[in-house]
């Protein structure tokens, strides 16, 4: 199985919340395909002291890192457009997030279940 790891998650394992760790602890057990994107690795390191930052940086160093592509981008712009459309808001990130994993045939795994659902996302919360 294929899982894109969400902000949420590796911000939360770093801050040694239990249900994260405990969670990415099981998916490495299973075996199971881990990937960070771009935009992920982008916020994690956004904020928090420099020991935080060390922190999720060896967090993130054995997962498989995948970029945002062109068409990753284009179905997040099309899904924002859509969703704006019809009144509603849909996160730059989230919508990239969404989009790659939904490239990825993976699952996001994050504590924001309905960030993702809203964008059609396959969702593993916690």
């Amino acid at each position: 199985m294929r899982y894109l790891l969400d902000t949420t998650l590796i911000i939360d394992h770093a801050h040694g919340y239990e249900p994260a760790m405990s969670l990415l602890h099981r998916l490495y057990e299973q075996g199971a395909e881990l990937f960070i994107c771009d935009v992920v690795t982008c916020e994690a390191l956004s904020g928090g002291s420099d020991e935080h930052r060390a922190v999720v940086s060896r967090l993130m160093q054995p997962l498989e890192y995948v970029a945002t592509d062109p068409s990753a981008a284009r179905r997040a712009g099309d899904a924002r457009f859509e969703r704006h459309r019809s009144g509603g808001k849909l996160g730059l990130g989230d919508a990239l997030i969404a989009s790659v994993a939904a490239g990825l045939d993976a699952t996001v795994v994050t504590r924001n279940r309905p960030d993702f659902q809203r964008h059609g996302a396959s969702v593993l919360s916690y």
